[in-house]
Parts: structure tokens; C-alpha cells; sequence
């Protein structure tokens, strides 16, 4: 899908209540241009710095996220924004530099009941360190997992009970058997080989596929 640029304010209705006046400040402090796109799976948020031939700072959303997610990911691409202005090109694009603008900018915002408590909680751990994707951190991906849109029968590999069975997207079913630190070993139905998935995989929830014996 074609990626379209965004007013101001539009953006509202992709945000937590109460959430969009502490977010307009930085679109009238800094020329950013937002645009939201449905078609990634694997990028959340993107920015990308001015050009000559778009001299402006460039900030790309998921729009598809919940609006918690969709917070987390425009103060994540923010902080990438305020790390090129004060560093350029200099410094890795989630090193510390990078770790220190978001903190600055995410920190004003808990605390203010934008979040729910379970993510507000995974935040407060989760900023102290804070990882190049959301999708890294365990415990906030579960707590922002919780307010997805999902397919009927979805959830992660860590909420399916030992010894049943799921399907990953690309049709195969498995039967989850036991977790080994932070994966879990898990059963291809198909061919009897064992496989280990992480626990904040989404999968759908199936029933145990018939054999050829019935």
C-alpha cells in the first residue's frame, strides 16, 4: 500500500487518550513530515533524516499498531530524529546516543495514565535500557501484545499450554513441548523434527491434526 502523508491533526485518532497534546510540540518545533503505511510486518516506524531533495525529517508508522504501540514506535523514531540533529551521522543508530534521546522523551510521558498499568510497568524496566525494537523486550511485547486487534484463536508460543498444537503462518503445525530458557521446544507435526521458537511468536491455536490411522 501506498504510504500518505498525515495532518496533524489526524494523528489523534491513532494515539492514546490524552496523548496527542504531548506529541504536537515536536511536529511544531521540527518540520516532520509523518506518513502511515499498512503493508510491513517487520519494521514498526522508520525515520529518515533530511535530504536535498526532501529537506525535511521523514517519520513513517505502522498504522495497523494498537495506539500504545503506536506511541512507543513515534517516540522511538522521534528520538532517532533528535539524535541526527545533535549527532548526524556519528554515532550508531541505536547506541547510547540514541538510547539517551528516547529515554529523555519517553520519560515525561509515563506517569500520566496514557498507558495501562501492565505496559506502564514494562516500560519503567524497559527504558533503562531501552532495545533497538519493542519486539526484543520480552515483557513490554506481551504487555502492548494484549491490546492487538487479533485473528480469533491467535497468541504467543508462551500462552499455548504444553502438548497442544498451533499453527504458524505459513500452514504448519506444531505440538509445543517444553521451554528451554527463552524458547521453546516445539514439534512439526509433519516430519517429527524439533524446532525451537521464541515465546513472543503469535500463532494460531489448532486442534490435534488427524494421522493417517484416524
Amino acid at each position: 500500500m501506498k504510504k500518505k502523508e498525515t495532518s496533524l491533526t489526524f494523528l489523534d485518532q491513532f494515539l492514546p487518550a490524552g496523548a496527542f497534546d504531548e506529541v504536537a510540540p515536536f511536529f511544531k518545533t521540527h518540520t516532520i513530515h509523518l506518513t502511515l503505511t499498512h503493508d510491513r510486518k517487520s519494521v514498526l516506524g522508520d525515520y529518515r533524516n533530511p535530504t536535498t531533495a526532501d529537506p525535511f525529517h521523514r517519520i513513517s508508522i505502522n498504522a495497523t499498531l494498537n495506539p500504545y504501540s503506536f506511541l512507543i514506535t513515534l517516540l522511538h523514531e522521534l528520538a532517532h530524529m533528535f539524535t541526527f540533529v545533535h549527532f548526524g551521522h556519528s554515532v550508531n543508530p541505536h547506541g547510547k546516543e540514541w538510547k539517551t534521546q528516547f529515554r529523555h522523551i519517553l520519560i515525561p510521558f509515563i506517569g500520566k495514565k496514557l498507558f495501562p498499568n501492565d505496559v506502564e510497568k514494562a516500560l519503567l524496566a524497559y527504558v533503562h535500557d531501552p532495545a533497538a525494537s519493542t519486539c526484543t523486550d520480552p515483557r513490554l511485547f506481551k504487555a502492548l501484545y494484549r491490546y492487538d486487534e487479533r485473528k480469533d484463536g491467535h497468541k504467543l508460543v508462551d500462552d499455548i499450554a504444553p502438548n497442544h498444537y498451533f499453527q504458524t503462518e505459513d500452514g504448519i503445525v506444531y505440538q509445543k513441548l517444553e521451554k528451554i530458557r527463552t524458547r521453546t521446544r516445539c514439534m512439526n507435526m509433519s516430519n517429527g523434527k524439533i524446532y525451537l521458537f521464541q515465546g513472543i511468536v503469535d500463532v494460531k491455536e489448532v486442534n490435534k491434526p488427524r494421522t493417517k490411522n484416524g
